[in-house]
C-alpha cells in the first residue's frame, strides 16, 4: 500500500480558464509521461506525471482553456434537466439571466409582467400548472417578438437587407432559419439566451438574404456585422435546445 501511495495521487482543484471558474480532479501518476485532459459527465480530469511541475500544468491548462470551457458547457447542456414545476419561486431563464416566477392568485387575471428580476403571473385561484405555463409562454412570445423585430431592424439596416416577415420556429434542432421568400424564423428558446447570442443568430439569418448558403462569402457577410461570430458560434453550439 505504501508503494502505491508513493506512485500516484488525486486531489480536487479550481482554476480560472477563459474567464470561467473551473473545478477539476488532478491525478498524478509515475506511469505518465505527458499531461492529459479528459472531460465527461463528472467534469474535467487532468492526469499528469508524478513529478511534473506546476508551471507545465498551468501552461497546458491555459493552452487548452477554450476547448475545456466549450466541452464542459456541452456536457452540462446534455445532463438531464429537472422537470419544471411552474410554481411560485421557480427560476426562469431570460436573456442569459434568471427571473423568479411569482404566481399571484385572485379574481383579477392579467397578462404576465416583469418587475425587476421577477416575472409576475396573475391567475385564478383554481389555476393549474398548465395555466401558469401557458401564461409564461405567452409572455415569452410577446417579449421575444418585440426583441427579435428590433434586433432584425437594427442589423438589417447595417447589412442592407430587407426581411419580409419574422416568425417563430418550432424546429427542434435549429435556432433560426431564413426562407427563400425572405421570412426569418427564430426559435422561441432564443429569448432565454444572452443578447450577444441572439444578435449572432439574427445576423446569421440576415446574411442568408445575401448568400443562401454557408460559403466563404456568406461568412464574410456575417463577420462584417458580427466580428466575434466564431466565438459566439462556438458558444451557441455548446447549448442544447430544450
Amino acid at each position: 500500500m505504501a508503494q502505491r501511495l508513493a506512485t500516484q495521487s488525486s486531489e480536487q482543484r479550481a482554476t480560472l480558464l477563459a474567464g470561467q471558474h473551473i473545478t477539476y480532479t488532478l491525478k498524478r501518476s509515475s506511469k505518465r509521461r505527458s499531461i492529459g485532459l479528459r472531460i465527461d459527465d463528472r467534469g474535467l480530469t487532468v492526469s499528469m506525471p508524478l513529478r511534473a511541475s506546476e508551471l507545465w500544468l498551468d501552461s497546458v491548462l491555459h493552452e487548452k482553456a477554450a476547448w475545456v470551457v466549450e466541452k464542459l458547457q456541452g456536457w452540462q447542456a446534455r445532463l438531464p434537466l429537472a422537470k419544471m414545476t411552474w410554481q411560485d419561486g421557480e427560476s426562469l431563464d431570460y436573456l442569459g439571466e434568471l427571473l423568479t416566477l411569482r404566481v399571484e392568485r385572485g379574481s383579477f387575471v392579467a397578462a404576465a409582467q416583469q418587475r425587476a428580476a421577477a416575472l409576475y403571473v396573475f391567475v385564478k385561484p383554481s389555476a393549474t400548472e398548465t395555466h401558469i405555463e401557458r401564461a409564461v409562454t405567452l409572455w415569452y412570445r410577446a417579449v421575444a417578438l418585440q426583441l427579435f423585430t428590433n434586433r432584425c431592424a437594427h442589423y438589417a439596416a447595417l447589412m442592407a437587407v430587407v426581411p419580409l416577415r419574422i416568425e417563430f420556429s418550432t424546429a427542434k434542432t435549429l435556432w433560426g432559419c431564413c426562407t427563400a421568400s425572405a421570412t426569418l424564423r427564430f426559435n422561441l428558446q432564443l429569448i432565454k439566451l444572452p443578447l450577444h447570442l441572439i444578435d449572432y443568430v439574427v445576423v446569421h439569418e440576415l446574411a442568408h438574404l445575401h448568400q443562401m448558403n454557408h460559403s466563404a462569402a456568406f461568412w464574410a457577410e456575417v463577420k462584417l456585422a458580427c466580428p466575434d461570430y466564431l466565438k459566439h458560434r462556438a458558444e451557441l453550439k455548446a447549448i442544447a435546445l430544450a
